[in-house]
């Protein structure tokens, strides 16, 4: 959960939101993804199966809502790589002088420079292929360099403890609730990550009680860190001036220290932040169109395993293909995939947490080794709290998506899944394994 996004995105969550207002954007956020890690907490331990949202909204809702539920998620999942195809020539352009040249055209008043579509499409091919391949970096280098991550968080934070001054930032200083709320939004896309814990759960060394329970704590520690190096970035500049760099935080590391090094050093560890999350969720989401294909879901093409990498390769190709083309749309993408992906992960969250209610009421015998008490309660919370938040996207809310980009990209999805769904076989084939070995 604690991924990179935060170096690049905390000028703009200041920005809108303000210092004070983007971190109720982060409690709220936090509170309601922590209520959906109870429900998961509880799911996961009576299913601790690999497949995570797909096998509990299979069980509970059918084919058809699961479908709809997983393919929400892997928006998710593949707006994360997008984000990354995007990110790495924004931190290259941080770090490199005049890497931002041969201005090509302009979209939603953002240039885009041929310097950053090359880096970004070479680096799409080249993440995808090594996928296609089987090669990935060890655990412990992806672990490493998540530690390197948080210590320069961590390191952020001490040097606004230091040298910070609160005055760069009044305190709710001309925020409005759309600000707030327009933060708000982000957030899940955020939080993207904490899902994978019960997506392990069958190989997971621990008591499904355990499991249930490091989900919410998981959470509650990643929203902590976020608002704790909003707070550290709010004290070196205005949102505005952050707003301005391509790496705000590696800006404000370079302000509180006094230190261009520093700053460089932070975006070099950002780029390393962006191959990690970028190689983990192509993985992921490739894996989670394979188990649509799988189960007779999307066509079955998408569920062919390379004889010799044992890759997914169709459905790599596929995830792959589709981010080559991010970055033709400039440095706003960034903004506009982390609120369409974050919609379609809350609308996934929601039918998860219809999913519980639905197996406690079917299902009540079922083994549950974590059994939430007053699971009803916690259940409508949840499902108040997640609904609230699809609200914040929707037409008519201050934080709206906006049209035609970030509709563009939901809609765009949708027609996709549709389409898919309806060309992968009949009705009676859907949610169906096409292999005899398969288990749920």
């Amino acid at each position: 959960m604690i991924g990179w996004g935060w170096i690049i995105q905390s000028g703009y969550w200041i920005n809108a939101g303000g210092v004070d207002g983007s971190i109720l954007a982060f409690i709220l956020g936090g509170v309601m993804v922590s209520v959906v890690g109870l429900i998961y907490g509880e799911l996961a331990s009576a299913m601790p199966y690999v497949g995570g949202e797909h096998v509990y909204s299979l069980r509970a809702l059918g084919p058809l809502g699961s479908f709809v539920c997983t393919w929400a998620l892997v928006l998710g999942y593949v707006g994360v790589v997008v984000f990354e195809v995007v990110a790495l020539p924004s931190a290259l352009a941080y770090i490199v002088p005049g890497f931002s040249a041969i201005q090509l055209w302009t979209i939603a008043g953002q240039p885009v420079y041929a310097t950053w579509v090359f880096v970004g499409g070479v680096g799409a091919i080249v993440m995808t292929l090594l996928n296609y391949r089987g090669v990935r970096p060890a655990a412990q280098f992806q672990t490493l360099l998540t530690v390197i991550i948080g210590l320069a968080g961590i390191t952020l934070i001490i040097g606004a403890v230091v040298n910070g001054t609160s005055s760069s930032t009044p305190p709710f200083s001309g925020v409005e609730a759309g600000g707030i709320f327009t933060v708000a939004i982000m957030t899940p896309f955020m939080f993207v990550g904490f899902d994978v814990i019960p997506q392990a759960a069958g190989e997971a060394d621990v008591s499904p009680r355990t499991l249930g329970l490091i989900i919410p704590v998981a959470v509650g520690v990643a929203a902590l860190f976020y608002i704790a190096v909003i707070w550290a970035s709010g004290q070196s500049m205005s949102g505005s001036q952050l707003v301005e760099s391509p790496l705000p935080a590696a800006a404000a590391m370079e302000t509180l220290f006094d230190s261009l090094l520093i700053g460089r050093i932070m975006a070099l560890a950002g780029i390393a932040g962006i191959l990690t999350s970028w190689n983990s969720f192509l993985l992921g989401a490739s894996r989670a169109v394979y188990a649509l294909a799988e189960s007779g879901m999307v066509p079955e093409p998408l569920s062919e395993i390379h004889p010799e990498h044992k890759t997914p390769k169709n459905a790599l190709l596929l995830i792959g293909g589709l981010s080559v083309f991010s970055p033709l749309f400039g440095e706003q993408m960034l903004i506009w995939i982390v609120n369409a992906s974050g919609f379609g992960l809350v609308l996934a969250w929601v039918l998860v947490v219809v999913s519980f209610f639905v197996l406690r009421r079917r299902e009540p015998e079922m083994d549950r080794p974590l059994k939430l008490p007053y699971g009803r309660a916690l259940g409508a919370l949840a499902f108040v709290l997640t609904v609230f938040f699809v609200g914040l996207y929707l037409p008519g809310a201050p934080s709206a998506l906006s049209w035609p980009f970030e509709w563009g990209i939901v809609f765009f999805w949708t027609f996709l899944g549709a389409s898919m769904y309806a060309f992968s076989g009949t009705a009676a084939t859907h949610g169906q394994s096409r292999t005899e070995d398969s288990e749920s």
